[in-house]
């Protein structure tokens, strides 16, 4: 039987002063199970802590008192997949946040069994909100919210009192009946001036109301598979809005149903612009019949002056970015993926995909595409701690590949500029020099590469995607090899995204990648740099080049080819397949994709 009071983890974190801890996998959910559900009280005693995440854990039921006072710095909580039902995140006096968090920027509790928003996030009657002693918000600099996957079945207005900075609001998979609802109440104005991505798919709602059209930030708007039968035509008055998911919906309005299933956000939203099927022809006048025609015709001019009378329209639908979807059953030698069952307790979800014809040999073609990636890590990967991209040349790999999950001392893997080393020594090796840069640039808390290096900690098994013959081409998140990089010379690229979160975050990054190499290869077409085949590399393999101008500028000038991969397990059962035909939706007002 576990022992409650045995955590080596935090044990490590106490004496390493750590500022980023990650608890998950069996091990821990037996300790919580025996300590009744909770957290242990040690972890209360980490006041350093900024960044915590505890996943996957079925049997932890309530925090425990305390938490908000005794971890003050904190600006990532993640408590995602977890048993938090009804009493988990309670009143302040009782089990749950136990108060303000001034410093939280992230916050994701889905996953779990909320019912209710707890009083401190805005669950109160009380419009007026959960604040700190002083009357300030609770959470000043909250940015994200993660709500999906619970029970909830409304939002009360204190919500954007007590967060009054947020941006990102996730609500898909609850039992939400209206959108804004209680979260912006009539009357109220200034509401979540900031917020500009709200998904609540996979609800029940069957009112999406006016009020929505008060939110001025928003530009993301996802209430896909609901009972809505209308679409408010306020909708369009959101100026700065970009993409719209109504999907799944069944709408009176056949015509404006269709078109959802169908067409672009820019569509949708001048259709709703004129009023809908017919622009209101045949209806008397409303009372507010004069505001709208004021409203209508200020929108009219303001089309007018930045359109240019709709040819603006026309050369962005020229200039759009397309792709290419080759489907498997059209692909003669497709690539495929196993997944072990071992990598399911350690960084379980995967997305693949082929990209051919990158061109990466003008000028700094590569590293604008390297910076690229680290950028992405950087802000949606979440610095590595949501997912990670390994990008890989496709001549170099040998299919079928492998993703599973092997021990330290047993995986052997050639870092990026490294020799071939176990994966035991080279983590020992990244904590060794983390730990002098940190003591060198005197800081509190490491940085690049070595913050994921606490992701394997308690680890048992390292995750790994192996090639036919035996050869680790990824490490993740540490490290893609040596053998498998991508040069000047590559044109096929085998991209891979993983994630120990879920498998939408590694959808939406890997959506993301593909619009990001589509830009930069148009980038380079049209800025015609000199070309190289020399990228610094003295071992690297050197190809020849093809000498026919017309053909390269041919090449060069074709939209990018996106392959179709599948993941399956060891029988041979798919388990997913990127992309599918619901995949690259969120940024298809930038990408024409040719399905």
């Amino acid at each position: 039987m576990a022992d409650p009071a045995a955590w080596p983890e935090l044990e490590a974190a106490e004496q390493e002063r750590r500022r980023e801890l990650v608890l998950t996998g069996a091990a821990v959910e037996a300790r919580i199970r025996a300590g009744g559900g909770r957290l242990p009280p040690r972890l209360l005693s980490l006041r350093l802590l900024q960044a915590l995440e505890l996943s996957g854990c079925g049997a932890l039921r309530e925090l425990g008192p305390g938490l908000a006072g005794a971890l003050p710095a904190l600006h990532t909580l993640v408590l995602c997949g977890n048993g938090l039902g009804p009493a988990g995140l309670g009143a302040p006096e009782g089990p749950g946040l136990g108060g303000p968090l001034p410093a939280l920027r992230v916050l994701d509790l889905s996953g779990n069994g909320l019912e209710t928003l707890p009083a401190v996030l805005g669950g109160a009657l009380d419009p007026a909100g959960p604040c700190a002693p002083r009357g300030d918000p609770a959470f000043p600099q909250l940015r994200s919210l993660n709500l999906t996957g619970n029970r909830l079945r409304a939002l009360g207005p204190g919500l954007a009192r007590a967060a009054p900075q947020l941006q990102t609001l996730l609500l898909s998979g609850n039992r939400l009946s209206a959108l804004p609802g209680g979260l912006l109440p009539p009357g109220a104005s200034g509401l979540l001036p900031l917020l500009s991505q709200l998904e609540a798919a996979d609800n029940g709602l069957q009112e999406l109301g006016s009020a929505i059209a008060d939110l001025p930030a928003l530009k993301i708007l996802d209430v896909a598979n609901n009972e809505l039968s209308e679409i408010p035509l306020e909708l369009a008055d959101c100026t700065k809005l970009k993409e719209v998911n109504f999907r799944g919906n069944k709408l009176k309005d056949k015509r404006l149903e269709k078109m959802v299933n169908s067409c672009q956000t820019k569509s949708i939203l001048e259709y709703l612009r004129v009023g809908g099927r017919g622009g209101g022809k045949g209806k008397g006048k409303p009372d507010n019949f004069d505001k709208e025609e004021n409203k209508k015709k200020k929108r009219d001019k303001h089309q007018k002056k930045s359109s240019g009378d709709g040819e603006q329209d026309k050369l962005e639908e020229v200039n759009k970015l397309t792709i290419k979807i080759l489907h498997i059953a059209g692909n003669p030698a497709p690539v495929v993926v196993k997944v072990s069952p071992n990598i399911k307790e350690v960084r379980p979800y995967i997305v693949c995909c082929v990209v051919k014809g990158m061109n990466l040999k003008q000028g700094n073609a590569l590293k604008r595409f390297l910076s690229a990636q680290i950028k992405l890590h950087d802000d949606l990967c979440g610095k590595r701690t949501a997912a990670t991209i390994a990008t890989h040349d496709l001549q170099l790999i040998k299919g079928p590949l492998l993703y599973g999950a092997q021990p330290p001392n047993e995986l052997k893997v050639m870092p990026l500029g490294r020799k071939e080393i176990k994966a035991k020594d080279l983590v020992r090796q990244l904590q060794l020099e983390a730990e002098e840069q940190r003591k060198q640039k005197k800081r509190q808390n490491v940085s690049g590469l070595h913050k994921y290096l606490q992701l394997l900690d308690g680890k048992e098994n390292y995750p790994c995607l192996v090639d036919a013959e035996g050869v680790v081409i990824s490490f993740p998140p540490i490290t893609n090899s040596e053998r498998t990089k991508i040069r000047k010379t590559t044109c096929d690229l085998f991209l891979e995204v993983t994630s120990g979160t879920s498998l939408q975050i590694c959808r939406d990054v890997m959506d993301t990648l593909i619009l990001k190499m589509a830009e930069l290869n148009k980038f380079t077409f049209e800025n015609k740099e000199e070309e190289s085949v020399s990228d610094g590399e003295s071992d690297m393999t050197s190809e020849p080049v093809n000498s026919n101008p017309s053909q390269n500028a041919e090449q060069e000038n074709s939209p990018l080819t996106v392959e179709q991969v599948r993941i399956v397990d060891m029988d041979g059962n798919l388990k997913v397949l990127y992309p599918s035909k619901t995949d690259l939706t969120l940024v298809s007002s930038l990408l024409n994709v040719i399905r």
